[in-house]
């Protein structure tokens, strides 16, 4: 499979996210992803709040390499490593000058706003998605055939 481009989203370290030490907290690395991932959806023309599905996280993982202080400057590379039949999972790293400081992912998953259950992501959304699928250095990329309803399929 081809490699895709990746997103690349640029912020700096904001003082209300670092704790006592000078650090980012390391809740807020989370918020940083949520930043870049809206960015990367708004590239694909997509909104994460639409009126009758929306995409709740379901799993979140950090692992904090560098420190990362207050007014640092990051790049933050986003790459969609899985599209599923109800679910997405996106995997990120926080570059800060050119070295990882911070990697993790996020999976979402398709839920209709009124049951409150997961549901098949919107076919012309879903397709859109897998063509943006993009394979990381392990290889590991997935795009699973819908498969209707199911808690992360």
């Amino acid at each position: 499979m081809e490699e895709i481009q990746k997103f690349v989203f640029e912020t700096r370290i904001r003082f209300i996210d670092t704790d006592a030490s000078g650090r980012i907290h390391y809740s807020c690395m989370f918020r940083y992803f949520e930043s870049a991932e809206i960015e990367f959806f708004r590239s694909l023309g997509f909104r994460t709040f639409q009126e009758d599905v929306s995409f709740p996280r379901v799993h979140v993982e950090c692992d904090y390499r560098l420190a990362l202080l207050y007014d640092d400057l990051i790049q933050i590379e986003v790459r969609l490593t899985k599209v599923g039949g109800t679910s997405v999972r996106l995997d990120f790293r926080a570059l800060k000058a050119g070295q990882v400081a911070a990697s993790g992912c996020v999976v979402m998953v398709c839920m209709d706003r009124k049951t409150q259950r997961a549901v098949a992501i919107p076919e012309e959304l879903r397709e859109k998605l897998i063509g943006c699928i993009n394979v990381p250095n392990d290889g590991r990329a997935h795009a699973n055939k819908p498969s209707g309803a199911g808690p992360l399929a």
